[in-house]
């Protein structure tokens, strides 16, 4: 006798086809009949079962390959466009490759472990074999859904495997930095960058922990007195498109800022006056940069470098090239100076400034370079320090043609193996170490906890000023090392901080 399957928001029929083997109850069209109660479910699959006895009816296994299945699947979807570009990468690099020709009902549950066996030797990330087989088992539960396997061969049995206690599956552990890293981390973004958006953006990310989507998604109109917004983030899709979409996870949240945080946040939107972009026609708080690396994409220093390089403002530097008898010559000396160190050429083509950053261009020839103190290899060329003129500290990267030739210094590493993402942890961590409650540490980080415990948690504004406390603390601190190591920056806007004073 057929009998009827509850799949929660429908019912549907299910009979015996064959020895062994049962099919579901299907329309005209192939596809399967969705019955919303479980007694007319159960009649139609005791008619089809009926048929199939009385030999009206004969059904044979279906012989739809994967690749077939899998497309007829992903073009099905109705997702996020990040979810989809996720889909379609894990099928396309991992899963097709594998499974392609296997017919759906043969693939075996051996047939999954080689494959991820071989993953695992070339070798790929255990986390990343986790998520592709995850993929693979909710393609195969569509196909067992639709009749067309029995069961899912991807469903891992407990228990089974190779018991290697936990270290098997054990990433590197991820690397973090302190409150005095976060700042020189931000002065020498700034330093590569050639201007002061990097310095107020890796701070900003280091003090609230905010996603790098929510970062480059932060529209100026969720800038608040004391707080951003988390409405918006933009993803980078394979296209190069930043698709516009709310944050992960629907985290949506109010992050305080304090109040030296705000200032920062207040003086970059003065001073940069964000214009709306082209892409998307909403003003964001920050831009990108068309050329993270200076030297890869033009050849020379920029005026702003050479400005820096002899201690006066841009101006000053066009006077001296333009107008030099309005010029002291001293000043003018000095000047002329800073461009023969720095191989500054007049008149070179500048990078121009995308309309927003790009996670890799970030990560590649900002971040790292930081972090590290070395450029990142490139082509056929090896990694290698970031040469720089020693004066004024820490030193101002040289760029274009015979910089290595030019450089007087080179950075130390501040933290090796630090990602942009490394700073979020970061701020967890410095949560954690402030002794901040986990209620107000998920609300920031954008987590949400469903236990019972943090149902009945709630957030005081005492908690709050307390946390704004200990982070300001963390900054001021910081900011007196900065300035026992050098009382004054290259970059403007830490310069005027260190110059200040408490």
């Amino acid at each position: 006798m057929g009998y009827a399957e509850n799949l929660g928001s429908y019912w549907r029929g299910r009979y015996k086809a064959a020895p062994g083997r049962y099919s579901t109850v299907r329309d005209a069209d192939g596809e399967a009949m969705r019955f919303k109660t479980k007694a007319a479910a159960k009649r139609a699959a005791d008619a089809e079962e009926a048929k199939v006895m009385a030999g009206v009816k004969k059904v044979a296994p279906e012989r739809m390959t994967f690749g077939v299945y899998v497309s007829r699947w992903y073009e099905a979807q109705d997702l996020a466009a990040s979810t989809m570009q996720n889909y379609r990468r894990h099928i396309e690099e991992h899963l097709l490759p594998a499974f392609e020709h296997f017919v759906i009902a043969d693939i075996l549950a051996t047939d999954i472990a080689a494959w991820e066996k071989r993953e695992r030797e070339v070798p790929y990330a255990a986390s990343s074999i986790k998520t592709w087989r995850a993929t693979l088992h909710l393609i195969l539960a569509d196909a067992v859904d639709e009749g067309l396997r029995d069961s899912n061969p991807a469903t891992k049995r407990r228990g089974r495997g190779k018991r290697a206690g936990r270290s098997r599956n054990r990433g590197p552990e991820k690397a973090v930095t302190t409150p005095l890293g976060i700042l020189l981390l931000a002065e020498r973004a700034a330093l590569l960058s050639g201007r002061d958006d990097e310095f107020v953006a890796v701070a900003l990310k280091g003090y609230t922990g905010m996603r790098w989507g929510e970062i480059v998604g932060l529209e100026t109109g969720f800038v608040r007195p004391a707080s951003v917004r988390v409405e918006w983030q933009l993803y980078e899709l394979d296209t190069g498109e930043l698709h516009r979409c709310p944050p992960k996870d629907d985290s949506y949240r109010d992050i305080d800022t304090p109040e030296f945080l705000a200032a920062l946040l207040a003086g970059h939107v003065a001073r940069s006056q964000p214009k709306p972009c082209e892409c998307h026609g909403l003003t964001y708080l920050f831009s990108g940069h068309g050329a993270a690396n200076g030297s890869v994409s033009r050849p020379g220093a920029k005026l702003v470098d050479v400005a820096r390089r002899a201690g006066v403002s841009t101006g000053t530097v066009s006077n001296v090239l333009n107008r030099p008898d309005t010029v002291a010559e001293s000043t003018r000396l000095r000047v002329l100076e800073a461009v023969t160190d720095l191989g500054y050429i007049r008149n070179a083509a500048s990078g121009q400034q995308a309309a927003h950053w790009r996670r890799s261009g970030f990560a590649t020839w900002l971040f790292q370079p930081a972090a590290t103190g070395r450029y990142p290899k490139r082509g056929g060329k090896d990694q290698h320090p970031v040469p720089l003129v020693s004066e004024p500290w820490p030193g101002i990267p040289a760029r274009g043609r015979g910089a290595s030739g030019r450089a007087q210094a080179c950075w130390l590493p501040i933290a090796p193996g630090l990602t942009p993402h490394g700073l979020r942890h970061t701020h967890k961590t410095l949560m954690r170490e402030a002794g901040t409650p986990p209620k107000l540490m998920d609300e920031r980080m954008g987590h949400e906890d469903g236990s019972v415990q943090a149902r009945y948690d709630h957030i005081t504004l005492g908690m709050r000023r307390t946390l704004a406390a200990a982070l300001t603390g963390m900054w001021e601190e910081a900011l007196d090392v900065r300035r026992a190591m050098s009382a004054g920056s290259p970059v403007a806007v830490l310069d005027a901080l260190l110059k200040t004073g408490r």
